[in-house]
């Protein structure tokens, strides 16, 4: 790939004489992203997703709990009020990974990739621009979703008195991590799409790291099923979304670190497939 300068830069993009004088910058790239996220149907059909999949199967489990409420000590110790509210976070998942995996695969299927690398010649900033769309716009949904998904199942809890107020120890970091959760599965996927660069591949080796993996862990003997499962990206992120984590699995916020180093690793690696030039 040969060298460009920002005065020749616009000129080789196919842009207009007046704007030749414009130096690409890491903010009008995060703006060109922000248009082409806004303007694919794929994007609001997946956020819309989420936002019905967190607040509607939340819900709809908490109702089935009111129906069949826990009986005995032993399992009204190991009821998690909050944790059955934001049950459709372990759906949501899905939709948020293939957005973070068709943000970056759609213009490697149309071409578009080629014009994008025209315009900002470096490729990094393109990945960064695409990393902050994506946990930003998720952001902006699973907020309030995981907010209106606690608040609605914990009044439904209320009729059976077994709901749990926000002040109570936990409850604010397993909602608000719920939210976080969703913002790094959404950069895995878009690590996947950047390192695959094919949606169906990207799509196929997402459900294998979230589901895939686990199932395959709990066939190895004896406690290393155990040792291994819990440092998996969905095991180790999940122990943030729930109020009192399964004792095999890892600290909330240690699992969490975890996940965000699994996709770090991950855009890191896309990164270096991209500053080789290789698209």
């Amino acid at each position: 790939m040969t060298a460009t300068t920002h005065d020749s830069l616009p000129a080789a993009a196919g842009l207009p004489a007046y704007r030749q004088a414009q130096r690409v910058s890491q903010v009008r790239v995060i703006r060109a992203e922000w248009t082409k996220l806004r303007t694919q149907p794929s994007s609001y059909w997946t956020l819309l997703a989420t936002l019905i999949l967190v607040v509607g199967f939340g819900l709809g489990y908490s109702l089935l709990r009111v129906a069949r409420p826990p009986h005995g000590a032993a399992d009204i110790a190991a009821f998690d009020p909050a944790a059955i509210s934001l049950s459709g976070v372990q759906l949501a998942q899905i939709a948020i990974g293939v957005l973070g995996v068709l943000l970056i695969t759609s213009e490697y299927a149309t071409g578009l990739i080629k014009t994008t690398f025209a315009a900002v010649p470096r490729r990094l900033p393109v990945l960064w621009s695409k990393a902050v769309m994506v946990a930003a716009s998720i952001a902006v949904v699973s907020v309030p979703a995981a907010f209106a998904a606690f608040a609605g199942g914990q009044s439904i809890l209320a009729r059976q008195h077994l709901s749990v107020q926000f002040s109570e120890p936990g409850v604010a970091r397993a909602v608000i991590g719920s939210a976080l959760y969703l913002a790094v599965i959404g950069l895995l996927g878009l690590g996947l799409g950047a390192l695959i660069r094919n949606a169906a591949g990207a799509i196929a080796a997402l459900f294998g790291v979230l589901y895939g993996l686990p199932l395959a862990a709990n066939f190895l003997p004896g406690s290393m099923a155990v040792n291994v499962t819990k440092y998996l990206p969905a095991n180790a992120g999940q122990a943030v979304t729930t109020v009192h984590p399964d004792p095999t699995m890892l600290q909330p916020w240690t699992g969490f670190g975890v996940l965000c180093a699994y996709a770090a690793v991950l855009l890191a690696f896309s990164a270096a497939r991209m500053r080789r030039g290789d698209a």
